[in-house]
C-alpha cells in the first residue's frame, strides 16, 4: 500500500476542479467516457492480473464466499462495465436542463436549471466494478469524485483508477476530477472534509454505512440495510410467486436488493409453501420460519425475532405467515429497511393498498426485488441506493447526482420598486423550451 496522501489537500484540489468540470460541455465528458472504454479494453489483461492478486489474498485470508464473489473482476465483468459506460454515453446530458421557467415581471425571468452537486466522496467495499460505475456516473453528471475502496480490492482498484484517470486527463478533464484514497487512515480525514466534499455516498455493510453516517457532518446519501420483502397474498398466482421469490433470493443473494423475508398469507400457505420450499431447497437456500411455517416445511429452522431484522446477504431466507395484507404492510414498515418490497397478487385493490402504504424506496407488484438497480431502471447504472427521502430515493443514477440553481435575468430591476408598490409581479409560467436560456459550457 502506498503512503497515505494528504486527503484534505486532495479534496480541496477536487473542489477547485469541480468548477471547471461543471462548466465543460457534455461532448467533452462523453469523449472522456469513450476514452475510458478504450483504456479498459487495451489494458484488459493487466486488470485481470491485478484482480487475481486480490482474489488470491482474499482466499488466503479466508474471506466469506459472498465477498469473494463481489471481488471478482474477470473478463465478463470488464465487458459489463464497458457496456454500462456505452449505455451511459447514449443518455442525454443531465446538466443545463431547464426544469421550470417563470416570468416574474416584464423582462425579469427566472429559471430553475440543473447543475452538478460538486465533489462527491464515495466509500465502498469489495466490488471493483463499483469504482468504474461511480467514476463514470460522476463524469457524466459533471461531479468530481473522491473514492475510497476496500483494502481487499486494492490492486484492482488502483489499476482501474490509473486507467480512468489517465484517459480522463488525456480527454481534457480537469486534473482533480478523480481521486483515489487507499489507506484506512484516510477515511477519517475524508469524513471531516466538510469544506470541500459536498456529499458522501457509502456502499457496504449496514455497520459500515452507520459508521459513516455517525462520524461525518457531510450530508450522507445511502442505505444502512437491505432488508427486502416479498409478500405473497392470498390472491397470488402460485406459478408466478415461486419464481419471483426464487429470483429475489437466489439470483444474487449478496446484493442489497435480494429478499431476506417472505411473508405469506395464511390462506395460501398450504398450497404455496411445499412447492416453494422444494424450489428453495434445490437452490441451497436455508429457510427459517415460525412454528406454523415449520409444520408445512419440516426442514425449516426455527426463526427468532432477530431474523426479521437481518440482512443475510447469503442463501438464507426467513418466512412468516400473516392473516392479511395490512398485517404484511405493518410488518414491512416495522422491520424493513425501506429499500425494496414486493407484493405478489392478482388483486388490483390489494396491490394498490400495498403500494400506497408500504414506505419504501421501491414498491413492486408481481416482479423480483432484484430489479432495484440503476442499470435496470435505465438510469445509467448507479452510485448506490438511497432509502432516505431528501434529494434522491431508490437507485441513484444521473439525476440523483445533480441539483439545481436558480438563474434570474433582469434589465435593471430592483426590489425597491416592488416594495414601494411602483411595480408588481405578474408571475407568468413559461415553457422551458422558450425560456430565456443563458446556459454556457466550456468546449
Amino acid at each position: 500500500m502506498k503512503e497515505a496522501m494528504d486527503i484534505r489537500a486532495a479534496a480541496a484540489a477536487a473542489k477547485e476542479s469541480s468548477y471547471i468540470l461543471a462548466a465543460q460541455s457534455g461532448q467533452i465528458r462523453d469523449f472522456a467516457l469513450e476514452s475510458i472504454i478504450d483504456s479498459l479494453r487495451a489494458n484488459r489483461g493487466a486488470i485481470i492480473a491485478e484482480n487475481e492478486k486480490d482474489l488470491e489474498a482474499a482466499e488466503h485470508a479466508g474471506l466469506p464466499a459472498p465477498i469473494v464473489k463481489r471481488l471478482r473482476f474477470d473478463g465478463g465483468k470488464i465487458d459489463e462495465v464497458i457496456a454500462g459506460i456505452g449505455d451511459l454515453i447514449k443518455l442525454p446530458n443531465p446538466l443545463g436542463k431547464t426544469i421550470a421557467a417563470r416570468e416574474l415581471d416584464e423582462g425579469l425571468r427566472l429559471e430553475q436549471v440543473t447543475c452538478p452537486i460538486g465533489v462527491i466522496g464515495v466509500i465502498f467495499e469489495s466490488r471493483p466494478d463499483a469504482l468504474v460505475q461511480i467514476a463514470s456516473l460522476c463524469i457524466k453528471s459533471g461531479n468530481c469524485a473522491v473514492l475510497k475502496g476496500g483494502s481487499e480490492a486494492a490492486h484492482t482498484n488502483r489499476i482501474l483508477f490509473e486507467n480512468i484517470q489517465a484517459a480522463g486527463l488525456a480527454a481534457g478533464l480537469p486534473v482533480g476530477f478523480l481521486t483515489l484514497a487507499e489507506s484506512r487512515e484516510e477515511i477519517s480525514s475524508l469524513l471531516h472534509c466538510d469544506e470541500s466534499i459536498d456529499l458522501i455516498i457509502p456502499r457496504g455493510s449496514n455497520e459500515f454505512v452507520k459508521y459513516i453516517m455517525d462520524n461525518s457532518n457531510i450530508p450522507v446519501m445511502g442505505h444502512a440495510d437491505g432488508v427486502c420483502h416479498v409478500y405473497v397474498d392470498e390472491c397470488a398466482d402460485i406459478e408466478k410467486a415461486v419464481p419471483i421469490v426464487r429470483d429475489s433470493k437466489v439470483q444474487y443473494a449478496a446484493a442489497c436488493n435480494a429478499a431476506e423475508t417472505v411473508l405469506v398469507h395464511r390462506g395460501i400457505a398450504d398450497r404455496l409453501l411445499p412447492p416453494l420450499g422444494a424450489e428453495l431447497g434445490s437452490r441451497g437456500v436455508t429457510v427459517r420460519g415460525t412454528d406454523d411455517v415449520r409444520r408445512l416445511l419440516p426442514e425449516a429452522e426455527a426463526a427468532s425475532d432477530a431474523d426479521w431484522r437481518t440482512e443475510y446477504l447469503d442463501l438464507v431466507l426467513s418466512i412468516r405467515l400473516v392473516d392479511s395484507a395490512n398485517e404484511a404492510i405493518r410488518h414491512i414498515n416495522a422491520y424493513g429497511s425501506h429499500h425494496t418490497d414486493c407484493i405478489v397478487t392478482e388483486s388490483d385493490e390489494t396491490a394498490e393498498l400495498f403500494m400506497r402504504l408500504v414506505d419504501s424506496a421501491g414498491v413492486y407488484r408481481n416482479c423480483s426485488t432484484r430489479f432495484a438497480d440503476g442499470f435496470r431502471y435505465g438510469l445509467g447504472a448507479e452510485v448506490g441506493i438511497s432509502t432516505g427521502k431528501l434529494h434522491a430515493r431508490g437507485p441513484v443514477g444521473l439525476d440523483g447526482l445533480t441539483t439545481y440553481k436558480y438563474k434570474l435575468t433582469g434589465n435593471g430591476h430592483i426590489v425597491d420598486d416592488y416594495a414601494s408598490g411602483k411595480k408588481s409581479f405578474h408571475f407568468k409560467e413559461l415553457q422551458p423550451d422558450i425560456a430565456y436560456l443563458t446556459h454556457g459550457f466550456i468546449e
